[in-house]
């Protein structure tokens, strides 16, 4: 067979794109096949077995349905798009999520799904409710808390409460993230699958869980109610409020339903009960509710029935995963346990050694600071040493100087005292000879006065003289050469005698005088050289006691 006709005889195939909360994924689907062919497949790729709960859904003209089991993909109205995409989501809720859902898978799909409903705001939930799940959300992301790692800031682009909540709040983001992170912190140990179980149980006691909504009146000319279909029955609605239903019918109180055309009839089981009638805006809508009717119906008797060989196999098997899982989370809690102890214990170790490193540093540079202080020690002492010798020198050297100075002391009291008896006896001498210096003033001016009345006496004796001789004797002035005889002659001659030695007594006289005064002058004058010696030496003396004084 040639290559060609091999390739002639491969089914015509087309693409279908699956996504699923988290992920996307594309498979080539054969013409011929059917809804639930591509739906297996779907199922096999995500290793799930409870496929009761889900479905196909894609969106045409606006509103969202369910692809059909039992029809060929191609012959039923999806869109004509390359791939055609279909979302797998979950189609049925559970009545008691912990009961029902069995495998992990499972419950991972419910809890995506769940989880984006709240925060689309397609399920109401309150504020304080929100946080809590959000707790958990966190919990089955990213663990057990650890305030190490999990620093703020590390829910800043995670999704984790509706847009509603952030704006009835004025809280920050941090704050929100506190909020949440209180409670995370409170979930330690919980493994991921039993967080996402907790989240589901919380969810599914909300109003809105499950239900899915549609608009209905209950004439052919006003859309004023909802009809809510969910596992437990159906509900009808006023227009305002999807939390309080104004009337329910339990799948188990119902005895029919049926759809014709926009009718929807609902037959209690009691035959004496009024039968109600609603319809809707388009035919498809009723076709969709009586889809959802029989298919919540048909899972509320299969859950009060026993279960199948296959259920029964799951639940068994799904009681030894969990058996297998507490035993493998307990032994991880002891190897998690015993690694944070040994991680504790080592940190000690570490923390002890360091202490120990930092302590042997501590000693090493103590130890090289007391050397290096035992060097400068020694050096300084060295150096004290040395200024002790400088100093004891410097000292013998102040007490030769002071002695030095002391006996210069000494000697200038000394000096200064004689120099002062000499100050004083100069001052005597100075005194005494001022005081002879005017006794002998005293005395020459009467030895002056003297000689002036002994010059004037003689000067007048000598007229008197000359005033007898010239009349005794006038002729003599005319002879000169005449001498009068012996005895005038005598007598003339021994008055000239007495007149000459006056004279030369009043000369010797003078000469006396001026040579007591020459006397006197060289006295004075060898006295005032004394004294200007004696002023210099005391002036020296002072400076000298000045200089000692500067240097004691």
């Amino acid at each position: 067979m040639s290559i060609r006709g091999l390739k002639k005889k491969q089914p015509k195939t087309f693409k279908v794109r699956i996504v699923t909360v988290d992920a996307e994924m594309e498979f080539s689907c054969e013409m011929k096949w059917k809804g639930k062919d591509l739906f297996d497949l779907v199922c096999r790729a995500l290793g799930l077995r409870e496929t009761w709960f889900f479905g196909l859904q894609y969106t045409i003209k606006g509103m969202c349905t369910w692809l059909k089991m039992d029809k060929k993909v191609l012959d039923q109205e999806i869109p004509k798009e390359d791939p055609i995409s279909f979302h797998f989501l979950a189609k049925f809720y559970p009545e008691k999520v912990e009961e029902e859902l069995l495998q992990e898978i499972t419950q991972h799909l419910f809890f995506l799904q769940v989880k984006k409903q709240i925060l689309d705001e397609e399920i109401y939930c309150s504020p304080e409710a929100t946080v809590l799940l959000a707790s958990y959300a966190v919990q089955a992301k990213y663990g057990d808390y650890d305030p190490n790692f999990h620093e703020p800031g590390f829910l800043a682009h995670d999704e984790l409460l509706p847009k509603r909540v952030l704006r009835q709040y004025q809280l920050t983001a941090e704050m929100w993230e506190e909020k949440i992170t209180a409670w995370y912190a409170e979930h330690r140990g919980i493994a991921r699958d039993e967080a996402e179980m907790n989240y589901l149980k919380i969810a599914q006691d909300l109003e809105m869980y499950g239900v899915n909504y549609f608009p209905i009146a209950q004439n052919k000319n006003h859309t004023d109610l909802l009809l809510g279909v969910d596992a437990k029955g159906i509900h009808i609605y006023s227009i305002n409020n999807r939390f309080s239903p104004n009337k329910s019918f339990e799948w188990s109180s119902i005895r029919n339903i049926s759809c014709s055309e926009k009718e929807l009839t609902i037959k209690p089981l009691d035959k004496k009960a009024e039968v109600f009638k609603f319809f809707s805006s388009q035919l498809k809508v009723n076709k969709l509710i009586f889809q959802l009717c029989i298919g919540n119906h048909d899972l509320f008797m299969r859950r009060r029935k026993v279960d199948s060989i296959e259920i029964q196999q799951m639940k068994a098997q799904a009681r030894e995963e969990k058996a297998r899982k507490k035993m493998e989370n307990q032994r991880l809690a002891r190897e998690k346990q015993l690694r944070e102890e040994a991680e504790r214990a080592k940190e000690e170790l570490e923390r002890r050694l360091f202490q120990l490193e930092d302590e042997a540093r501590q000693a090493n540079e103590a130890l090289l600071r007391s050397q290096e202080a035992a060097e400068l020690l020694a050096e300084k002492a060295q150096i004290a040493e040395e200024e002790a010798k400088l100093l004891a020198q410097n000292a013998a050297e102040a007490e030769q100087e002071r002695q030095r100075l002391e006996i210069t002391a000494l000697k200038s009291k000394e000096e200064k005292r004689l120099m002062e008896q000499k100050m004083r006896e100069a001052e005597l001498i100075a005194v005494k000879l001022v005081k002879e210096s005017d006794r002998r003033a005293k005395e020459a001016e009467h030895l002056k006065q003297d000689l002036h009345e002994a010059r004037e006496a003689e000067r007048k004796a000598k007229q008197k003289l000359l005033d007898i001789t010239r009349l005794n004797y006038p002729h003599m002035a005319k002879y000169p050469q005449y001498s009068p005889g012996d005895s005038r002659d005598a007598n003339f001659d021994k008055g000239s005698i007495k007149l000459d030695l006056k004279d030369i007594d009043l000369k010797r006289l003078s000469f006396e005088i001026e040579r007591e005064r020459l006397d006197y002058l060289e006295k004075s004058r060898k006295f005032e050289d004394r004294l200007k010696e004696l002023k210099s030496e005391i002036h020296a003396l002072k400076l000298e006691e000045k200089q000692a004084g500067l240097y004691c």
